[in-house]
Order: structure tokens, then sequence, then C-alpha cells
């Protein structure tokens, strides 16, 4: 039985487990359009092809399986990698799939003619064209391999319109299953014996490749031994908050003492992730070369494991499968270590309760400190990148795996979109995205596929009318001397209210509980714009403080 190469994509995708795709159409995929009609794959079709991009690289961060964009050539693609470098960075299995010029045309710079290998080839673990029908189930049967193996990532398939349409008599692939690595019996040993001998130890999870199990043994392992766990940057949902052994978010604006114990730790066990830039501070806390810390590093990728710091131990393994390893671990030094859980969970639960009274009637602590009272365990929290996301980090708690969708790359933009794509994962979750002014206006017409998807996602806008990150940093670099980070903003209730949204404005910290229910019983997508002083950028300075101190 012969089918185009675009029932063949589809037949495949299905085959291996998709069961939702985001994108913008294109005439250089419409055979995969057509072939899309009478499968059960849903396709959500957004309103640019980067908020499609961040959809997917959220569904992928929710399942673990890689999230399905499609775009087309040229413009479509260029856009879209914004999501890609998203899931390159944050280890989040994803396939970006791309129309592609006819097969004929190719190397002529034809009519939005690019090449997506080197276009893609470093910001994804994989990219490729499928210039023959026949072998598109064993090349989409790599992709879905190579997105989840090792450190998950995206993978790019450029499709050209002619193969799509091409008729080929194929055989089906059989469907992708992970072989997750096992932690070797000797590592595990060594790991005890290290365990046995330290005194101030610190574990810090992250990145790619977790589970709800994996968060439930690492937090029995780390009360069992007396072993804190700190969160790597927007990771915060790894191990429930509420933990004796949780010990705060290794993040941007990191708590004193939390930098102090990553500091001072005599064993570091870095499970997941790649200790970069931010949970290190700069890799001043942990010495690329040189690390201070006993190191001991467990992911799933080898490559990984040395590639910035030498370890004392090097465990490759899937985290589930290490974690309960760990967990059965015998607890041997861990009387020697008394106190050392208590002291650590007190200093994230000082940091969580410490807040000072900012310039203007609203007061982000509060807007928080509701979102934690009302909000159910299972709520899923997203947010972009600026100032306004400091609050959400160092104020709100997350108890359940998988809760909180945030760019590890610092993507602006991407609060809205993983919104909604969490929301079309999971329709019966609350799904509250924080967003800043500069932050919502990158992505906010996916306010339009919310609307026509009937996604009731609740958009807390937080309207300083600046740039709030830039402006922060020419204060203290640059202080008085402004430019470039006003923003003019449009009224957002009635921006809102044109989609077919819900809209309000709250400008008191009294008023906000109110407007959080009505938003999130009205049954439609909602937008709250918070309207916040500009002096109050962060949560311990206020602009004025900054600027001074530069000074």
């Amino acid at each position: 039985m012969t089918r185009s190469g675009g029932q063949v994509l589809v037949d495949q995708l299905v085959l291996h487990g998709a069961d939702l795709a985001f994108g913008v159409p294109g005439e250089s995929y419409l055979a995969v359009l057509d072939a899309l009609h009478d499968v059960p794959l849903r396709l959500i079709v957004t309103r640019h092809e980067g908020g499609a991009a961040n959809m997917a690289e959220a569904y992928g961060k929710l399942t673990g399986r890689p999230g399905v964009c499609m775009v087309t050539r040229g413009p479509g693609a260029t856009h879209a990698s914004n999501g890609v470098h998203t899931a390159f960075q944050d280890s989040t299995p994803m396939l970006l799939l791309i129309g592609q010029v006819a097969r004929d045309t190719v190397g002529r710079e034809g009519f939005q003619e690019l090449d997506y290998r080197a276009m893609y080839g470093a910001i994804a673990k994989w990219a490729t064209q499928v210039d023959d029908a026949a072998r598109l189930p064993e090349i989409v049967g790599r992709a879905f391999a190579v997105a989840t193996s090792g450190r998950p990532g995206p993978v790019v398939l450029a499709l050209p319109e002619d193969m799509l349409s091409e008729r080929v008599d194929v055989p089906d692939a059989r469907p992708h299953r992970a072989v997750p690595a096992a932690p070797a019996p000797d590592a595990m040993a060594r790991l005890g014996e290290l365990l046995a001998q330290a005194r101030a130890p610190l574990a810090v999870v992250g990145e790619g490749g977790w589970t709800a199990q994996t968060g439930a043994d690492i937090a029995a392992f780390a009360e069992t031994q007396a072993v804190p766990v700190a969160a790597s940057f927007r990771c915060q949902d790894y191990v429930d908050n509420a933990s004796p052994a949780y010990a705060g978010h290794a993040a941007l604006a990191m708590d004193p003492a939390l930098i102090k114990r990553i500091r001072e730790a005599d064993l570091l066990l870095a499970i997941g992730g790649r200790l970069g830039e931010i949970p290190t501070a700069g890799y001043t806390l942990v010495r690329p070369g040189a690390p201070t810390q006993r190191l001991i590093h467990v992911h799933p990728d080898p490559d990984e494991i040395g590639a910035v710091y030498p370890t004392e131990l090097g465990i490759v393994a899937g985290l589930e499968a290490f974690a309960a390893a760990a967990r059965a671990l015998d607890p041997a030094g861990a009387d020697a270590r008394a106190g050392l859980l208590e002291a650590a969970h007190g200093e994230y639960e000082r940091n969580l309760a410490e807040t000072r009274e900012l310039p203007g009637p609203l007061q982000m602590s509060a807007v928080m400190a509701t979102l934690r009272e009302r909000l159910p365990d299972d709520a899923i929290l997203t947010n972009g990148a600026g100032n306004f996301s400091v609050w959400a980090h160092r104020y709100y708690e997350f108890h359940r795996y998988p809760t909180q969708l945030g760019p590890r790359s610092g993507s602006m933009g991407y609060g809205v979109p993983a919104a909604v794509g969490a929301k079309a994962v999971h329709p019966d979750r609350p799904v509250v995205c924080l967003a800043g002014d500069g932050d919502f206006l990158m992505t906010g017409q996916e306010l339009a596929t919310a609307v026509q998807e009937e996604l009731p996602v609740v958009v807390l806008v937080v309207n300083n009318a600046m740039y709030g990150t830039i402006r922060m940093h020419q204060e203290r670099h640059y202080p008085g001397r402004v430019v470039g980070t006003d923003l003019r903003n449009p009224d957002f209730v009635a921006y809102a209210r044109a989609f077919g949204a819900h809209g309000a404005l709250v400008e008191r910290s009294e008023d906000f509980p109110a407007a959080l229910d009505e938003a999130l019983e009205c049954g439609r997508p909602a937008v709250i714009e918070l309207r916040v002083d500009p002096q109050a950028i962060t949560p311990r300075q206020t602009l004025d403080e900054i600027r001074a101190a530069a000074s």
C-alpha cells in the first residue's frame, strides 16, 4: 500500500506516541497537513512560529516526550529557532519539522531556501534533511531516540515539499522505547563511602530527564542521608519544597545563605544538571578545572561528566534509576550530620517569609503569597524572563513535579505560549503565567490561540513600564544614564478583551485575591494587569537604592 511522504511522516509520529503538535501552516508541508486530517494527532495552530516552538518545548518538559512543532521554510524556521535554543539549553526533548524547498531547487537559493543542517547544527542535538520518503520511518524513529536519550534535546528535520507528496510503499518503524542506563554497583558503593565521610554535603538537582518518581526518591534519599537539596535554576519543582531536605533555589538573586552553603560544601552531588553559569554564580562557587568541593556528577550523558569540572566520581545513569538506587543506600554517616537538614531548610523558610515593603500600593510578595494560598499543588506556574520572575522564584512553593515551566535559557516571551501548551496537555489543572509587560508583548498574540482552542489560562502581567532587568543593570553600571528601557504600554485590559479573553486591572494588594478568583472561575483565558511601582525593581532593593549604591 502506497502512502504519501506526508502520510508516512504523520503515521510515524502517532506510532511513537505523539498526540499533540503545534505550528503555523505553510505551503511547504501541505501533504503533512492533509495527513493530519484522519489521525488522532491534534494540531494546535498558533499565531507565530516562536509561540509554537515554545509550546512544543513546554510539552516536552511536562511529558518527557518530544514536543512536536511544525513550521514552514525560511521565516517560519527562523522564527522557531528561539524555542529550539530553549530546548537545547534546558535539555528538553523536542522535534522541529520544517517544510523545505523542493529537492531540485536545493542549492539555488530558491524562494525561502535555507540550509537547516548549518542553521540548526549548533543548537540541536541532530539536524538533517530527509530526501527519500522511504527513509522516513527510519529517520523519524532515530529522531525520537536522539531527542530522548542521554541529555534530552531538540532534533530538527527538514522535509522537502516534493518528498512529502511523493508516494512510497514502506513499512512503519517499531515504536521507540527508551533504554535508560542503570548506575554501576561499584559507583553507588563509592557514593556511599563519600557520603559517609562528608560533614557538609549538598545535592543540586536539575535539567532534563527528571520524573515525579525521581523527585520522590531523591527527597527520601536526602532526608535519610541528611543531605540538603538545592534546586538548580528554574528546577524548583524537582523536589517537594516542603521536604525537610529542601534548601532553596540556586538561581539569580540567590539567597546569600545558599551561596555560602554551596561554596563551603565538602561534597557536592550534582544530580542531572550541568552546574552551569547561574547555579554557580558565574562559575565562582564551583570553579571550572579546579573545584574546591569534592564533586560527584550524576548524568545520563557521559559526555557531560568532566566537560566543565573534574569529578571525584562520575555516575552515568538514567536519573530515575539512580534515584531508586540512591534511596536504598545505607545511611552511614548521617548521624554525624545531625541538625544539617534543619539548618538548611530553616534558611529556605526564612528567605521565603522575609519580605520588605516596597514603594507602591501593590506588593508582588503579597501577590505570590495569594498564589501560594489559592492554587492547588497540581497548578502549573509559567514565566518568561525578566526581573518580575524573581518574585515567583523566591515566594512561590512547588510541591509536585511537573508544575514549573520557566526558560532556563533566559528567553523572554516564553511564559504565555508555555501556559497555552500546558493547558492543552493538562486541561483539568489550573495554569497561571507570570509575565512582565515587555515579556508579555513578545508573545501576547498567543492569547488568540488560547481563545480559539478554549484553553482558559490566567496571565498575570506585571506592568512597571520598562524592561526592568536591563534598567537595573543600567543603574548599577551606568547610574542615571537610561537609554532604551522605558516602555509605553497599551491598555492590557482592553487588549485582552479584544481577543475575547477576560481582562482586569489590579492596583492594590488587597484587590488581587478577588481578581484571581474571578479569573480562575471565568471559564476562558484571562489577563490580570498588575500595575506596580517602577521603584519596586527587586525584592531587596529599589531603583533609587541601586543607583545610589553605584554612584
